[in-house]
């Protein structure tokens, strides 16, 4: 019995020297066309508490997948001001984040981690040059 074709495999060209479709144009038009493994896609990226950029690059992913102008535009940010914030480099705010998840057709939502994903996080301070010459300085004890 032949098998149905499933709608995830992706169809080969009939032409076997048609030219291919490269991985990421590939990728990008799963996240485009189905949402659901977009979500979990941006959803992946968020668990990953080990590398924060991850979300960064999960983002820049799916913006260009649906295009940088169009999610700029649904976003309400400016094209150039999307690409900076979504750079390698970028630091978007929570606001832009928000911004873009909701112009992907997205949600952000907060769930527990469950007892056995509960991780503490240390936030260490570090120490600048003025921080430095404090620690340094001899306390002196002021006489009343």
């Amino acid at each position: 019995m032949p098998r149905a074709p499933s709608s995830r495999r992706p169809k080969l060209p009939a032409d076997p020297l048609a030219p291919s479709v490269s991985h990421d144009d590939a990728v990008a038009r799963e996240l485009r066309d189905d949402p659901v493994l977009a979500a979990a896609y941006l959803k992946a990226a968020l668990a990953d508490v080990d590398e924060p950029k991850a979300l960064l690059v999960a983002l820049r992913q799916l913006a260009k997948a649906h295009g940088i102008a169009r999610i700029a535009k649904e976003a309400q940010i400016e094209r150039e001001s999307l690409y900076r914030a979504l750079s390698e480099k970028g630091n978007p705010r929570f606001s832009t984040i928000v911004a873009v998840v909701h112009a992907l057709g997205l949600v952000l939502t907060v769930q527990p981690a469950g007892p056995n994903r509960h991780r503490r996080v240390r936030v260490t301070r570090l120490r600048t040059k003025t921080s430095t010459a404090r620690a340094s300085k001899p306390r002196t004890s002021r006489a009343a």
